[in-house]
């Protein structure tokens, strides 16, 4: 090869290389969290994609329980139902919020689920999705890209989105930001697995979030109580 071609044959690897670069900030967009208190409910901003913290309940409890989940996990399928019966034993006594921690490299469909929950935030319709992704985890978990996003779509349409809204949503810049901030929080706090449970900054002791999982409040409850007191 002359060298007038390796110069063209560099001058192109330059520009891909350049190019994924590019699209892999653009798909996972970085924000410095290091003055974020993820303890306290997150308010939106341009950092967030000006999505904050989906809340159940009230803003200020003086227990906070974070969940950082992956709707394509079969844990935090699991778990969701006893959360959803822990959420309704306390009412408006605790503060829940749910925070995206897709795993990317095991659960292909994590990501998409994630902005599909926050598509529907957009409208006004986060926890309802959210709810109708995991409890119809085994209908999309393993479905392929085109006949997940019409399994998405079909839910959109059910909860009544406006469905071009909704799909535009699903691709925005400002979702992208919102789930990657979300694992940043994540990984600021070491996280590394789902789901993970975090209560006034720290992390819900193994026993406890097994017992979340297995269907045992006893000890969440425990724990619960003594930051209510």
């Amino acid at each position: 090869m002359s060298k007038y071609r390796w110069l063209i044959f560099g001058a192109v690897i330059v520009l891909l290389l350049g190019g994924l670069v590019v699209w892999q900030r653009l798909a996972n967009p970085k924000a410095d969290v290091s003055n974020v208190n993820t303890s306290n409910v997150v308010s939106a901003s341009e950092q967030n994609g000006n999505i904050g913290d989906h809340v159940f309940n009230k803003t200020d409890s003086k227990a906070v329980l974070v969940e950082y989940g992956d709707f394509q996990c079969p844990g935090c399928g699991s778990a969701h139902p006893n959360v959803k019966t822990l959420l309704n034993d306390y009412g408006d006594r605790i503060t829940f919020i749910f925070r995206n921690f897709p795993l990317r490299s095991i659960h292909p469909n994590a990501l998409a689920a994630a902005s599909a929950a926050e598509a529907a935030g957009l409208q006004g319709k986060y926890w309802e999705m959210h709810d109708t992704l995991y409890e119809s985890q085994s209908q999309w978990q393993s479905l392929n890209t085109n006949d997940r996003a019409e399994q998405f779509t079909q839910y959109a349409q059910r909860l009544g989105l406006d469905i071009t809204r909704f799909k535009e949503d699903l691709a925005s810049e400002k979702v992208a930001k919102k789930i990657s901030f979300d694992e940043q929080l994540g990984q600021s706090q070491k996280v590394n697995s789902t789901p993970t449970f975090i209560l006034n900054g720290q992390i819900v002791p193994e026993s406890a979030s097994r017992g979340i999982l297995q269907g045992d409040l006893t000890e969440i409850k425990k724990l619960l109580d003594e930051k209510l007191q």
